[in-house]
């Protein structure tokens, strides 16, 4: 999936704000406060050297259109950004491995004629798919490895009537994830077009925005973080 140039713009409209907010430079608004750097397949390293990341500033200072050269630059190598290695996946569901030893679970689209996969009529998929992923880690309950789901996603009834109560009732909220997709992906749909309500209702946001200590409050959701053991992920339902 690509992502639309209007992705883009309400990164660099953040990434504003956020440097007139605090007097950083914009070059170190975009690097810690958006997307772009793993948009832009560079990894994970957060670099400020890397010569990619170099090469995309150097153009951002010269353009009179900033948000078409950032969507430019990100078509120019559409390579899949670096994500995290999978371990095991069935169907929209897949999980991979932290330093800590606990896993990651992940969600994508993986319907194949453009039905919505949290549709109503896909909740009962949706949950064997789960059942199917943790089943071989969950028999063992003492020795079952912890699953750890990050997302803006757990705040809508439609992802969160997929998962056992005990997972769903671990959900706090994180901030600060203004690097990661767990954040920004509230503002696509599943063709890679921003959703123009959730988007805004963060101009309108932003527009008011006067703290620098409230940033996360511009965002329609916030991250949520739960946990439990691949055990509890086999009682989806």
């Amino acid at each position: 999936m690509l992502c639309a140039r209007a992705f883009f713009e309400l990164q660099l409209a953040f990434a504003r704000k956020v440097a007139a907010l605090s007097g950083l430079p914009l070059h170190r608004a975009l690097f810690d406060h958006t997307n772009l750097y793993i948009r832009f397949g560079l990894g994970r390293a957060f670099d400020p050297a890397h010569p990619r990341w170099r090469e995309y500033l150097a153009g951002l200072a010269e353009a009179a259109d900033p948000a078409g050269w950032t969507h430019d630059f990100y078509l120019a190598d559409p390579a899949p950004f670096a994500a995290p290695e999978v371990i095991a996946r069935v169907g929209c569901f897949s999980y991979s491995r932290l330093p800590g030893g606990q896993l990651r679970l992940h969600f994508e689209n993986a319907e194949p004629d453009g039905h919505s996969p949290l549709a109503r009529d896909r909740a009962e998929r949706r949950r064997a798919e789960l059942r199917a992923l943790f089943a071989p880690l969950g028999r063992a309950s003492d020795a079952a490895p912890t699953v750890i789901g990050t997302s803006w996603l757990y705040n809508l009834e439609a992802y969160r009537r997929l998962f056992a109560p005990a997972y769903l009732a671990t959900a706090r909220p994180i901030i600060g994830r203004f690097r990661h997709m767990p954040l920004w992906g509230q503002f696509l749909d599943r063709r890679g077009e921003v959703r123009e309500g959730p988007a805004r209702q963060f101009r309108e946001r932003l527009d008011r925005q006067t703290r620098l200590d409230d940033l996360d409050g511009c965002f329609p959701f916030p991250v949520l973080r739960l946990e439990a053991s691949a055990a509890e992920l086999c009682r989806a339902d």
